[in-house]
């Protein structure tokens, strides 16, 4: 053996490479055990020691395995790593010799197996259980249906004391709280939690190290209001937050974490059936948000994200997104004016807004025009609006004027299936000459009147290679399909966003036509149309 390998630190890099994408991660932590692997109970090196399937484990498993009884040196630096990552109890109630057999035998099979008739660990059989506690960096638990076994623990000190990463989203978690103690690690900095603990208060003060914390609220709770102010205290304990998903916050909370230089990420995701969330009259501003890049709400109305925008400034903001029910289109107006002021004219570059459901009111002659609020981002690769509405005004001057303002733009959908498309082709083509890095592009069109002669036109764009138009009438499928052909080399098939519920704004079969007369220019064999119409004419047979 070189000599260079008996030097631990050597060693245990030459094992890290055995699984070189090893990173704990707060939101997959899957298990190297899957298997569930364990050394032998009685003499660790025996060759007999590894209760998996040789022919199932994972590849890196049987390495790391193999590697762990292959000589003492190479022992605790394989095992520390076989050990890292687990899901769920049953890697560490296997190595409990009563319920080893009961473990591996199930396992092997896929049977779901219950303990509820299996007496709790002794103290002996809890030593052989917490037997390679200290190897555990990652643990991730999604039920509760073994931790009954573990009542004659003691919670005063953590079990796992090189814990660091945890998600606990164990059902009941009211009934199952005091289990969380055992993973509550000084080192942790990753976690994944259910708000719904009892005695949370608790586990704020062991969040002071957390980097990177992920609170869900669980909307069938009977105590919302307790929960809450239970997280917002937890959260505010934080000192070294990068990154936060929760319910949405407090404006207390919200001044706390603009504090945090080391903030990076904010998610909030709102829980459906829950009261609404507390806005309050404050009419102080946070802190700037000095480093803070990505910013995103999942929630019913957007009233809640248009007032923390109006609220923050965000000089380093780079992404935005927003999944919202309902958008009515004074909202629409506030949200994309907000966002247009919160100091990010030079930093983002990604911009999502998106909701599925009904405009219950249209815009008036005076609505502004909700694309022009984002000609102040000139750093803009991606930008994707998908709500009622959201291109009206817009013409082949103000789609030049767009593509003008973000000369890095890569990516541009605006789905409106509402306003009657006004962009032609000419208007178009003109509009991605100032774009050389577009590469994806979804909008409305007015197809129907050709203003352009291909064999005239000299300009191709060579980088554009998904082209879908939506609501858009073809009155010539021929002549699109050479316009395209001559000046979008790199598109060979245009789609259409149909509504099965509202065929009469489908045009998926004139498009399937000239993706037919596309894949002929191309000298390839035209495709099976993929159109609902096509598709209720098929004859199956039996």
């Amino acid at each position: 053996m070189h000599q260079a390998l008996f030097v631990s630190e050597i060693l245990s890099n030459v094992f890290a490479h055995v699984y070189p994408f090893f990173q704990l991660s707060l939101y997959h932590t899957e298990s190297r055990l899957s298997r569930y692997y364990t050394e032998s109970l009685e003499s660790p090196y025996h060759t007999e020691s590894l209760h998996h399937d040789h022919t199932e484990s994972p590849p890196v498993s049987r390495t790391l395995a193999a590697l762990a009884i292959t000589c003492k040196l190479f022992h605790e630096p394989a095992m520390d790593l076989l050990w890292a990552d687990i899901r769920g109890l049953l890697p560490l109630l296997g190595c409990v010799t009563r319920l080893n057999p009961i473990v591996y035998r199930n396992y092997k099979t896929q049977y779901l197996w219950s303990s509820e008739d299996i007496e709790p660990l002794s103290e002996h059989e809890a030593r052989q259980f917490l037997r390679h506690a200290t190897r555990v960096r990652s643990f991730h638990e999604e039920n509760s249906r073994h931790f009954h076994l573990l009542a004659n623990l003691s919670f005063e000190t953590c079990a796992f004391p090189s814990l660091v990463s945890l998600s606990f989203a164990v059902d009941h978690p009211q009934a199952y709280a005091k289990f969380l103690r055992l993973f509550l690690s000084p080192t942790l900095r990753q976690c994944y939690l259910s708000v719904s603990h009892p005695d949370f208060k608790y586990f704020a003060t062991h969040f002071t190290a957390l980097e990177h914390l992920h609170i869900q609220l669980r909307p069938f709770s009977h105590s919302i209001a307790d929960d809450l102010s239970l997280m917002y205290n937890s959260i505010r304990s934080c000192k070294q937050l990068a990154t936060l998903s929760c319910p949405p916050l407090d404006w207390a909370t919200w001044r706390h974490i603009s504090n945090l230089p080391t903030l990076l990420t904010v998610d909030i995701s709102e829980p459906r059936r829950v009261p609404r969330w507390p806005l309050g009259r404050d009419t102080h501003n946070f802190a700037p948000f000095h480093n803070l890049t990505g910013l995103s709400f999942d929630v019913d109305t957007a009233a809640y994200t248009i007032a923390v925008i109006q609220h923050s400034e965000l000089p380093s903001l780079r992404d935005f997104v927003i999944h919202v029910q309902v958008l009515p289109w004074p909202e629409a107006e506030q949200l994309c004016c907000a966002l247009s002021q919160c100091k990010a004219d030079q930093t983002l570059e990604h911009i999502n807004i998106i909701c599925n459901g009904e405009l219950d009111e249209e815009p008036s002659s005076s609505s502004l025009t909700v694309i022009t609020q984002f000609f102040c981002f000139t750093q803009l690769r991606t930008l994707q609006l998908e709500f009622p509405h959201c291109c009206f005004n817009l013409d082949n001057n103000l789609l030049l004027e767009a593509m003008a303002s973000w000369p890095h733009i890569c990516s541009l959908e605006l789905s409106d299936m509402e306003t009657v498309p006004t962009v032609t082709f000419r208007g178009l083509f003109t509009a991605l000459s100032r774009c050389p890095n577009l590469l994806r592009l979804n909008m409305s069109m007015d197809v129907a009147g050709i203003d352009i002669d291909p064999t005239a036109e000299s300009f191709q764009h060579t980088t554009l290679e998904s082209l879908k138009l939506t609501r858009s009438r073809v009155a010539d499928a021929e002549a699109v399909a050479r316009i395209l052909f001559s000046m979008l080399p790199r598109v060979d098939k245009v789609t259409d966003r149909w509504d099965p519920w509202n065929t009469e704004i489908s045009f998926q079969k004139q498009w399937d036509e000239v993706n037919r007369h596309l894949d002929l220019l191309n000298g390839r064999e035209p495709q099976r149309s993929q159109s609902p119409e096509s598709e209720q004419d098929t004859d199956y047979c039996c």
